[in-house]
């Protein structure tokens, strides 16, 4: 079956200097892909060679079963790209650039579809206003309506929510989501890990220009997370028990409230054996599990200081 996206051994450096490094991934049609890492990992500049606005250094990108090199007409109607940096025109108004946008991938305007995306990103009161009047909050906006004013297969967003209100991120997710089930593939860069959590099917993580994570979201997160047990007892425990010296064991509240962090790839249930065998006075049990900006650190070495830069 062909791939929305397909990417093969993709490297690019700049004075010599790599960027990116042999990565390869391919994206499903319909799918909400997440590319993650810290700044200078890499994401921005292999946006850049799937956009076509960056040569591709070695490698072979594919959209849709076409080469972006050799068929690029083709290539970039398939996509819709958001960049991280605001890019516009401050001769046209809002309601002229997005009327001559789609023109410029041989698509014929289509005034139902710029209006109902009008309506959804809030652009209305705005469409007389030259670019450079607007706010940076509604400049975003109109990358977003510009990017899919020509109905792209594929809508690329890198770092889309970047300095906007909370009002519009929500509601940008939710027109995502609406988009993606007509049809729509998603290839998503955040910095809110929270979101991309939520938002993605899966999610690849680069840093230093590598490929060093790629996997479904709740797999990569089940599997990394730490996940934490916090058992409150009856009566108290004035030491720790040696059978809990593999799980980081804390007490609190004057020993009333015991903390065991899970090993990667102990069950639960193997630790409940544990503690019933020693015979515990349990009152409540409370689960915890780290989610993906835990993963993230853990796998990109940030939390430990070694930075992304």
């Amino acid at each position: 079956m062909t791939k929305a996206l397909e990417i093969e051994n993709l490297s690019k450096s700049f004075a010599g200097v790599p960027a990116v490094k042999n990565v390869s991934f391919a994206i499903e049609k319909g799918e909400i892909f997440g590319l993650l890492g810290p700044n200078g990992a890499g994401k921005s500049t292999t946006i850049n060679m799937i956009a076509g606005v960056c040569r591709v250094g070695d490698g072979k990108i594919s959209a849709f079963g076409y080469d972006n090199q050799r068929d690029y007409r083709f290539t970039r109607r398939m996509l819709g790209v958001v960049h991280q940096e605001i890019v516009i025109d401050n001769f046209f108004t809002v309601d002229q650039a997005l009327k001559l946008h789609a023109g410029y991938y041989g698509v014929k305007d289509d005034p139902d579809w710029r209006q109902l995306l009008i309506e959804r990103l809030g652009l209305g009161p705005h469409l007389g206003k030259v670019m450079i009047k607007l706010s940076g909050g509604l400049k975003r906006r109109f990358m977003i309506a510009k990017a899919l004013i020509h109905k792209p297969q594929l809508l690329i967003l890198d770092e889309p929510t970047a300095g906007v209100d909370v009002e519009l991120r929500h509601g940008l997710w939710d027109f995502v989501r609406e988009i993606n089930r007509q049809g729509t593939t998603i290839l998503l860069t955040t910095h809110y890990l929270e979101e991309a959590e939520q938002m993605c099917d899966r999610i690849a993580i680069m840093n230093h220009g590598e490929l060093i994570a790629l996997e479904q979201t709740h797999e990569l997160v089940r599997r990394l997370s730490n996940r934490q047990l916090r058992f409150w007892l009856e009566t108290p425990l004035l030491e720790l028990p040696v059978e809990f010296n593999d799980y980081r064991p804390q007490l609190q509240d004057d020993g009333h409230e015991l903390l065991l962090c899970l090993p990667s790839g102990e069950s639960a249930g193997a630790l409940l054996k544990k503690v019933c065998a020693l015979g515990l006075d349990v009152r409540d049990i409370e689960t915890d599990q780290s989610g993906l900006e835990e993963v993230f650190l853990q796998l990109t070495g940030l939390r430990e200081g070694a930075g992304g830069e």
